[in-house]
């Protein structure tokens, strides 16, 4: 980025986000659609930031301001979200590729502990580098009434996403042995808009669909009449074929005969 009169500024994180969400495709359109997922920022050592967040703990929301550090590039125009029929200027938008991948959101404040702050309502991927916090304040930072611009106002309907016995079963065997929380997941994705296959991993698949998360796929029916999501199975996206070969590009392979060997209970 050209910048005439060079002029460069340094900045080193306070600390690091630690969240559940480990890719983008992870991470709700709203911090506030995060469902029950806590993280927590974990404040750096050695520079008496006990001192720095004292007080902090009597705000119910903060403001915290971090880096996109996937991000390598950016781009004038952007194609957001609630707005698929026209690009907007990036400086019109809220997306992380931006010239200086800086991001802000306001989060729910749940406690503290030490030097980590737990968070919750959080869009932030996890090992993002926080740069600094500031205290939410309703009288100053809140303007309800304020024109949004091209910017829709509602989200859209809300579907409730249901599992079967033995999808929830398998979802709770992930979670105990891969740390992998699918069933946050998919309330995520499949909440709002659950047959968009423009900016998910969705594909038809006769009367039901395929949701893709990594090397797993969820499959579930949609009932528009009654708003409902039903998560009938979460299957490996290997093939028996696959999972006998040595390739293991993932490293993950041994989980996925360990999860269809034991599926057989569930």
């Amino acid at each position: 980025m050209k910048n005439k009169n060079n002029h460069e500024f340094s900045f080193t994180p306070i600390g690091y986000i630690k969240s559940d969400f480990k890719h983008r495709y992870e991470t709700p359109r709203q911090g506030i659609l995060a469902g029950d997922s806590i993280s927590y920022i974990n404040l750096e050592m050695g520079n008496n930031f006990q001192q720095a967040i004292k007080e902090l703990e009597g705000f119910d929301r903060i403001w915290v301001i971090y880096v996109f550090h996937l991000n390598e590039n950016w781009k004038t125009m952007v194609n957001p979200p609630r707005h698929l029929d026209k690009k907007v200027g990036v400086f019109a938008s809220r997306s992380p590729h931006r010239p200086n991948p800086i991001g802000i959101s306001c989060v729910k404040l749940e406690k503290i502990n030490g030097l980590k702050i737990f968070i919750s309502e959080s869009d932030i991927l996890d090992g993002s580098p926080v740069l600094d916090i500031k205290p939410y304040l309703p009288y100053s930072d809140s303007f309800p009434d304020s024109s949004t611009g091209w910017v829709r106002t509602d989200i859209g309907e809300k579907y409730e996403v249901d599992f079967s016995a033995s999808a929830a079963e398998a979802c709770d065997w992930l979670e105990k042995n891969a740390e992998i929380k699918l069933k946050n997941f998919a309330r995520l994705q499949l909440e709002f808009k659950p047959d968009d296959n423009s900016r998910k991993r969705v594909t038809k698949l006769g009367d039901e669909f395929e949701l893709a998360y990594r090397t797993w796929r969820i499959d579930y029916s949609v009932d528009k009449t009654n708003s409902i999501v039903t998560v009938s199975r979460i299957r490996s996206g290997y093939t028996l074929e696959e999972l006998s070969s040595p390739e293991n590009k993932y490293e993950d392979k041994e989980l996925h005969r360990k999860f269809n060997n034991d599926k057989l209970h569930f």
